[in-house]
């Protein structure tokens, strides 16, 4: 006799299969953890592991983000998008930061888009990523569409300048002051950047994925555990 599987398991024919996505390999992880030569057996050491970043969609984007893109699109000029990613059910517009201040005010201001708030601001540091080490996510929110969208802006080291939104988004005052206090990204323009966490004199920008460790010796049960950054170490 043979079985036949379950309707769930039938092929929808009118089932269309989206394209490949386009994936980034900005950084290759080796061994469990980051960890080498360590005398480790048990096979984990061998792992590879790529850091992956989404890459650019394609059109059509789905529902109402390709209203809200091409919209966009007509507004700023040709080389404000540097590409659209969509992930996992969010849509993000990286732009090109000279175009920044131009396209927040669009986003804001155009009736067929509204973005009226500003929801967050933070930064990213990402070490391998060449020429664009810094990320700046900005989560946007359109009450009058009930929308969301992130529009991200990249930066070297090299050149950690980002112009500031706080013109056109007065909630982004502190989120701008606490990413510049943590990653180091200057936001020019910004009425009054200063740290907001860390004292004025401290240094280095303590969440960025270079910043040493640091910390002291705790004492446990008289016996002494050393700083973190006098541990083993896993790079």
């Amino acid at each position: 006799m043979v079985e036949k599987q379950d309707a769930s398991h039938e092929v929808n024919a009118e089932v269309v299969k989206s394209d490949a996505v386009q994936l980034e390999v900005v950084n290759v992880r080796e061994g469990a953890f980051g960890a080498h030569g360590t005398g480790d057996t048990s096979g984990f050491g061998g792992l590879t592991q790529p850091v992956i970043m989404p890459g650019a969609a394609q059109k059509p984007y789905g529902g109402w983000y390709d209203e809200v893109a091409d919209k966009l699109a007509t507004l700023t000029p040709p080389d404000a998008i540097e590409k659209i990613v969509v992930h996992n059910g969010e849509i993000t517009f990286f732009i090109r930061r000279h175009a920044l201040l131009e396209t927040v005010t669009h986003l804001r201001n155009d009736p067929a888009l509204r973005f009226e708030f500003c929801s967050s601001l933070s930064g990213v540091h990402f070490p391998h990523e060449t020429d664009r080490e810094l990320h700046v996510a900005i989560h946007l929110l359109s009450m009058t569409h009930n929308r969301r969208i992130r529009v991200e802006v990249v930066a070297p080291d090299s050149d950690p300048h980002i112009p500031s939104i706080v013109s056109i988004y007065p909630t982004a005052d502190w989120h701008e002051r606490e990413t510049y206090d943590f990653f180091g990204i200057i936001f020019d323009g910004h009425p009054a950047l200063t740290r907001i966490m860390m004292p004025d004199d401290w240094p280095g920008h303590p969440q960025r994925k270079d910043y040493p460790l640091g910390g002291i010796p705790v004492e446990f049960k008289g016996g002494t555990i050393p700083a973190p950054d006098q541990r083993r170490s896993y790079s």
